[in-house]
């Protein structure tokens, strides 16, 4: 019976990445559920409300297509109008540089994985750099599964490891608490 059950539980585990992606997609059935469904009670025409969603795709995808070369007079004109309303401006600048870095464009990439002894000694944790200064090195540790919650320290380069993971990796590892780890001799580093 007890094997029985294990197998039970091990069959439910195997189906969760599968609920996971399953969820995703739902999701955005979803949104673009909702977002037809709202175009249309504005439009109240079938014909009217695809257009203006291919539109709207397409003009989404000209910015974004702007923005990756460098230069978005659209998202320009949008920053300079967020750019004078207090407070707002600070939240706005910040979110624009964390998906920014995170999203691989800006000047404040990162793009560098670091290990850092915390919460003690000879204890090892990987950490996001998010920028340098001199010699000392700010990051962000993220916890696991969820690599978006953490904190951010700032420390003495000589107290960081380097490591070869790139973000991709490092999150992974992270969502995965430790079960996806291609760097297994990045381990002889940690002493």
């Amino acid at each position: 019976m007890k094997n029985f059950f294990n197998y039970f539980l091990i069959g439910i585990l195997a189906f969760i990445p599968v609920v996971v992606i399953a969820e995703i997609i739902l999701f955005v059935k979803r949104m673009m559920g909702d977002a037809f469904k709202m175009v249309y009670n504005y439009a109240d025409n079938y014909l009217m409300t695809i257009a203006l969603l291919v539109t709207s795709f397409l003009i989404f995808t000209y910015v974004g297509y702007r923005v990756a070369q460098g230069r978005s007079l659209i998202i320009a004109s949008i920053d300079a109008v967020i750019d004078r309303i207090p407070l707002l401006n600070t939240i706005y600048r910040v979110t624009k540089k964390i998906v920014n870095m995170f999203s691989g464009q800006g000047s404040n990439v990162a793009r560098e994985v670091v290990y850092i002894e915390y919460p003690k000694k000879g204890l090892w944790v990987p950490a996001y750099v998010t920028n340098k200064s001199n010699n000392k090195y700010i990051l962000f540790v993220p916890t696991s599964p969820n690599p978006t919650s953490g904190f951010t320290i700032i420390v003495d380069e000589a107290h960081v490891v380097k490591s070869k993971m790139d973000i991709e990796e490092a999150t992974s590892f992270i969502i995965s608490v430790g079960v996806d780890f291609n760097q297994a001799e990045e381990i002889q580093k940690l002493t």
